[in-house]
């Protein structure tokens, strides 16, 4: 019985063996990307590849704005969404501090109850859930696994007010506005100043010196407008507040650094680290969006698809992996991490018609490792889809 248990193990590692690319060369990332924006359309597409948790090769392609001037590798473009991840890990560097429970309510955080700081603009619509008691259950880790049971924001409910679907931590629902939630919850009730804290903590210790959760006058010198996906041109928004839910300004060489981080488990402990990336709530959801589609009949999931914190959970040939994107109307990103290699692909694209080819660049950099593109982004193959 021991020998069959060592010769399965032993087979289980030549197909992982096997499933494994080479890291592509400079030279075959770029012949990549154009073959990418070829087929899409796309007019500026940056590619970053991290191997063994460091840096193997940032570049830039196309061109930043309607003038033509070159997306560099120093180009300021909008983070979106993966401005979340950066939040998940952040918050468990204050885990790690004993700063902050990730199973403490939010309401035992705060010195006043949620409702009776009305409704925000800065933050969310937390007067509306004054009538429903619920919101002294919902805690940081229901936050960051999005199971809050709130729509993305309140601005696209029929009646633009904020509310519960289900109970927190029932199921998995992208949520904006909780983690909104977690940010408040930060500075009002720890006095953080989160955005500051960012900086401080992460992004100057990492040599980030290009990346920002608010707007800085400096970006204006080599910044990256974008392109809808009718070709029309969309000015960069310099963003006036910080936001955990999608405010960063970045450069594809500064996501470098930070992927690379996240994927070596910089600044956190072994355990910490590894739960950033587990599997915590299962997703039951056959897409991401619409956030509140009913759950998928239990045949019809995604299997071993997963939230983490801040981040989705999921395994491939490669064992597990985790990912997330970003994304606006002229804003196309994605960031896609194997743990066993420590080795990543993070693509920034100031064109949102580069999503396109997301599947296809991803596989194509890191081999067979079954990410939950179709999942993201229904309909999308990771097969290279040419333009009409």
């Amino acid at each position: 019985m021991r020998r069959l248990a060592g010769v399965l193990a032993a087979a289980t590692a030549i197909v992982a063996a096997q499933a494994v690319a080479a890291v592509p060369s400079k030279a075959r990332v770029a012949a990549l990307a154009g073959e990418a924006m070829t087929a899409t359309g796309a007019k500026g597409l940056a590619i970053a590849v991290i191997d063994n948790g460091r840096v193997a090769s940032v570049q830039a392609f196309g061109a930043r704005n309607a003038k033509g001037d070159p997306l560099t590798t120093e180009t300021v473009m909008y983070g979106a969404s993966l401005t979340k991840a950066l939040f998940g890990y952040y918050a468990l560097m204050l885990v790690d501090e004993g700063k902050l429970d990730l199973d403490r309510p939010v309401a035992a955080i705060l010195p006043r109850p949620l409702p009776d700081y009305g409704n925000l603009d800065a933050y969310g619509n937390w007067g509306d859930l004054k009538a429903d008691d619920r919101w002294q259950r919902i805690t940081p880790r229901h936050i960051l696994t999005h199971s809050t049971g709130f729509a993305n924001f309140s601005f696209i409910e029929p009646d633009g007010k904020l509310k519960f679907h289900f109970d927190p931590g029932a199921r998995f629902a992208y949520s904006g506005e909780g983690i909104m939630l977690l940010q408040f919850a930060l500075e009002k009730g720890l006095g953080i100043d989160v955005g500051a804290d960012i900086q401080r903590r992460v992004f100057t210790p990492l040599g980030m010196t290009a990346t920002s959760l608010m707007w800085r006058p400096a970006f204006a010198r080599n910044l990256a407008d974008g392109w809808e996906a009718d070709g029309k041109v969309e000015p960069h928004d310099e963003r006036s507040k910080v936001r955990a839910a999608g405010s960063m300004d970045t450069t594809i060489g500064d996501m470098a650094k930070l992927t690379a981080a996240m994927a070596r488990g910089w600044a956190l402990k072994r355990a910490t680290r590894k739960s950033y990336s587990a599997p915590h709530l299962p997703i039951t959801s056959r897409q991401q969006f619409p956030s509140l589609l009913p759950e998928a009949a239990p045949n019809d999931r995604w299997p071993y698809l997963a939230a983490g914190l801040g981040v989705i959970s999921f395994t491939g040939p490669q064992g597990r992996g985790f990912m997330k994107g970003g994304h606006n109307d002229s804003t196309a990103n994605t960031m896609v991490c194997i743990e066993a290699k420590r080795r990543c692909v993070v693509i920034l694209s100031n064109d949102v018609r580069a999503e396109m080819a997301f599947p296809w660049l991803v596989r194509a950099i890191l081999g067979d490792i079954n990410v939950p593109y179709g999942w993201e982004y229904p309909g999308v193959s990771d097969k290279l889809i040419k333009r009409n």
